[in-house]
Order: C-alpha cells, then structure tokens, then sequence
C-alpha cells in the first residue's frame, strides 16, 4: 500500500511540475514588465524637475519661483484630469475614431501600471507651454490653459494615433510621441504665445534684444535631467521589458542626443563664429524630440541622422522665429518640441526599416505621417486658441507691465526665489505696494489677533 501511494505521489507531482513551472514563468514575465514601466513612469516624472530647471535657467531670477510653480501644478493637475476624463477621452473605445467613449474615472480598467505612465506623459505634454509662455502670463490662466490641455486637448490627440483612432487605422506611426506629445505641446504653447505678445524690451526700434537666462548651469543640469528621463521616456513606451527591443529604442535614443548635440554646436561655430552654449544644450532636447516617434523603427545610423538634421532645424528655427517672425520664447519650446516634433515624424516615413522612403518602401508613410502633422497642428491650435479667445473676453490673460518689470515671483506670489537684499536697499524696489511675503503675512495674522 505504502508503495503504491508513493508511485501516486510521484506521478503527480511529474504532472504538476509542468504547469507550476508554466504558470511561474509567467508570474516573472509579468511581474518583470510591471517593473520596467514602473521605473520608465519614475524616470519620466523625474523629467518635471528637468523642465522646472531648464525654465528657469533660461529665464530671469524674478520670474524663477513662478516657473517652480506653474510645473508643480502641472505635474498635480495632468494626472487628476486624466484620471477623470482624459483616461476615457484617450483610450476608451472609440465613437468614429475621433474620440474614446468609456473609462471615465477608469472604470473597468485593469491596467493601473499603464494608466501611471500615460499620465505622466499628459504632464509633460502641458509643461512645454509653461517654457514658452514664461514671464508674462498671469498664473491662473496658466492653469486654466493646463486643464483644458490635460483633460481634453491632449486626450483626443492619443485617440487618434495610440487607441482605435483615424490615424492610427490610416497607419500613422509614432512610438512615443514626437507629435502626441511634443508637437501638441509646441502647437497649444505657439497659440497662447500669438495671444501674449513678447516680453517688455524683447524687441525695440526694429532690433532683437537678447533677454538673457540668470543660470545657464541650472539649466544644463536641467537639460542631463531630462536626458536621463528620455530614456524611460522612449524606452517605456515599449510597455513591456522586451530584452531585444528595450535596448534598441535606448540606443537610438542616445545617438540622436548625442548627434543634436554636436550638429548644434558646429552648425553655430558656422553661423556665429561662435558655439552658443544655449542652443547647444537645447540641441541634445532637439535631438531627443527628433528621434521619438521613430525609436523602435530606425537604424542606429538613422537615427544619427535624425538627430544632426535636428540640431541644424533648431539653430534656423530658432533664428527664424525670434528673428523675422518676432515670436518671443523665452526657451526656444516651440522650436525643440514643434519644429523638431515635425521633422522627427515625417522623418519616420524616410528612415523607418519597415516602410520608410530610403529602404525602399515608397512615400505612402511619408504622406500619412503628413497628414498626422497637419492634423494635429490644426486640431491644438484652434482648440487652445478659442479657449485662449474666451478667456481674452473675460480677463487680460497677461500680467501688468509694472508686474512684470517687478517679476512674476513678486507679483503673482508674493515672494521670490532668490534673496535681494544685497542688490537692492529697500523693499519697495523690488515690490509693489500690494505685495506681501510669507512673513509679511504672518505679522498681519498676529497684529489682528492682538487687537
């Protein structure tokens, strides 16, 4: 008998050795892809503090803490609207393939590792507004902007190319958001930029007044910051810890940086006898956007050459804009994220191996790729623009001209980011008669409180 149950016992753990083994081999595949997207949504986050210090880096010192500000409330904001709507909005089932229709608060989602890394792309969608509109915007306006942006605008942009969408069943590509992200950001920003004229002294008697930033090592710092989030900005995107794919998308992501770069740099020796420092580093974040939408699809050397096109397109971009066009961005955003947002798209049509021009596959994806750029462009600007329109009609959506010559700091929060005490010899210098600080605030409380 004793035998017997023995034989019993060991046949069926031979059965069962199988099936433990089938079912634990998936656990750790799963449990592997949970944690790569996890650490992609960290690293992506940790490009908020990028943006926040390139911004005020290339801004001045009295705007700083108001640039703090505006990404702080960005990166709150974006997740909340998207959690309520946008969800929904983006990866609902489709009605007509323009817009989702279901997974409101996520209802019935499963997924909340993806529904993490969504929203942190929402977020970086809207804080490329924050850069370009910087020292001049009243801040409350910035927000309501930021809502609309994270809650609608953006949402029915990702229907289209990443749900059940009309470009994406037209065979639009675009894997990780050259134009989702960074065209949408850079369309809705050049929009409330057109409304807000430029900054006080920016242009004067037909000539182009250089602005300067008040730290451009805290915006380089900035700048490493969002270099090291690209990679779980690209490399995220796969949604999965594919060890073949993975390293792949980090590798082209690398080699268009690195090309932006150093194309930005040369290209400015070329044509101001000079390496312009700023632009340079906004070249790595050229190459970077350049490179987005085709990372999974283009060879190493493809994507180089994305990246040294990249940094050429933000130096004349760059030039052209604040130069003949007199449009005042104060970080070059509508350059890096829209200019390069549309070269890195279409250059999907002409470098991917799958279906782009130069391996042989025709200009069908070039002219879809077009069609996604048009589109979308179309789409954030009149959107951001009538809602910029509507609130024009309700408050000035800018600050005073002796709010802004005082700074944002001062004037929209009552304080600001670096101590003046040495520069300037009273308060009343640096702020208006309505301005309070933290402890001007405080003594207040307590001489009510004592009478």
């Amino acid at each position: 008998m004793f035998k017997k149950i023995a034989l019993l016992l060991l046949f069926s753990f031979m059965l069962a050795s199988p099936l433990y083994a089938e079912t634990t081999e998936a656990t750790t595949t799963e449990t592997l892809n949970m944690l790569w997207i996890m650490l992609a949504s960290f690293l992506v986050f940790f490009m908020h503090a990028g943006f926040a210090l390139v911004e005020s880096g290339f801004t001045r010192a009295k705007n700083s803490l108001n640039i703090i500000m505006k990404n702080f409330l960005t990166i709150s904001i974006g997740p909340i609207l998207f959690y309520l709507v946008g969800y929904g909005i983006m990866f609902g089932d489709t009605f007509s393939g323009i817009i989702g229709s279901d997974n409101f608060l996520l209802s019935g989602v499963d997924d909340i590792g993806f529904f993490v890394f969504q929203a942190m792309f929402v977020a970086t969608c809207a804080t490329i507004i924050s850069g370009a509109v910087a020292e001049r915007i009243k801040i409350g306006v910035y927000v309501i902007i930021t809502i609309f942006m994270t809650g609608v605008i953006y949402p029915v942009v990702g229907h289209w190319i990443w749900a059940d969408g009309w470009l994406a069943n037209l065979g639009f590509s675009d894997f990780a958001g050259s134009t989702v992200v960074h065209l949408t950001g850079a369309s809705g920003a050049l929009t409330v930029v057109l409304f807000l004229g430029a900054r006080y002294g920016k242009y004067k008697n037909g000539r182009v007044n250089v602005i300067p930033g008040h730290n451009i090592p805290m915006g380089a710092l900035g700048v490493f910051i969002l270099w090291l989030g690209w990679f779980g900005f690209n490399g995220g995107s796969t949604l999965e810890a594919d060890p073949t794919l993975v390293p792949m998308v980090v590798a082209t992501t690398l080699m268009a940086s690195a090309g932006g770069l150093i194309s930005t740099a040369l290209y400015s020796q070329f044509r101001f006898k000079q390496i312009d420092a700023s632009l340079a580093l906004n070249g790595v974040l050229a190459g970077l956007v350049g490179v987005t939408a085709g990372t999974a699809e283009v060879s190493i050397p493809g994507a180089i050459a994305i990246g040294l096109v990249s940094g050429v397109l933000l130096v004349e971009g760059i030039t052209f804009i604040d130069r003949k066009l007199k449009i005042d961005d104060p970080v070059g955003a509508t350059t890096v994220h829209g200019l390069c947002g549309i070269w890195g798209t279409l250059a999907v049509g002409l470098f991917s191996v799958e279906s782009g021009l130069l391996y042989g596959h025709g200009a069908s994806q070039l002219l879809i790729q077009a069609i996604g750029v048009i589109a979308v462009i179309a789409w954030t600007m009149v959107t951001v623009g009538a809602l910029t329109f509507v609130i024009t009609r309700f408050t000035s959506i800018r600050v005073s001209e002796k709010e802004e010559r005082v700074g944002l700091d001062i004037s929209e929060h009552g304080s600001s980011a670096y101590s003046f005490n040495d520069t300037f010899s009273s308060k009343e210098a640096i702020q208006p008669n309505d301005a309070f600080g933290l402890a001007d605030r405080l003594n207040q409380l307590s001489d009510q409180k004592a009478t």
